[in-house]
């Protein structure tokens, strides 16, 4: 099952995957949000509570979405933080992986703190 996550100049895809939370987000959405950023991250608020899931981890892959219990957020890895060691993705703390971007992350880097997004499922035949 696919998302689409919404910025004000475009949008991309992420595919769910097989998680506990990724089915507890597929429950609330569709939902917006304003974007808050911390290195090549983009972070924002969701309607989503979890605690963390086994299998959590603060070192991530380009283009995996995570969420972070402590801020009930959903985080957008594309590059490194403030907390990475070299150029690898850290998160501020273990997130649950519950998806991964499969379009191109270059615009992600565009993003402004402060802007809106609006998380839906992606339509059928889309």
């Amino acid at each position: 099952m696919r998302i689409n996550i919404e910025f004000s100049d475009f949008s991309v895809r992420a595919e769910l995957m097989e998680t506990p939370t990724a089915q507890e987000f597929k429950g609330k959405l569709p939902f917006s949000s304003q974007i808050n950023r911390w290195g090549e991250e983009i972070y924002f608020s969701t309607p989503v509570s979890m605690e963390l899931e086994s299998g959590a981890r603060d070192v991530l892959e380009k283009g995996e979405i995570g969420y972070w219990p402590p801020g009930k957020a959903m985080a957008i890895f594309f590059g490194p933080t403030p907390a990475s060691i070299g150029n690898e993705c850290r998160a501020a703390s273990a997130v649950n992986v519950f998806a991964r971007i499969r379009d191109d992350l270059s615009g992600l880097s565009s993003v402004p703190e402060g802007s809106k997004v609006l998380v839906r499922l992606e339509e059928e035949g889309a």
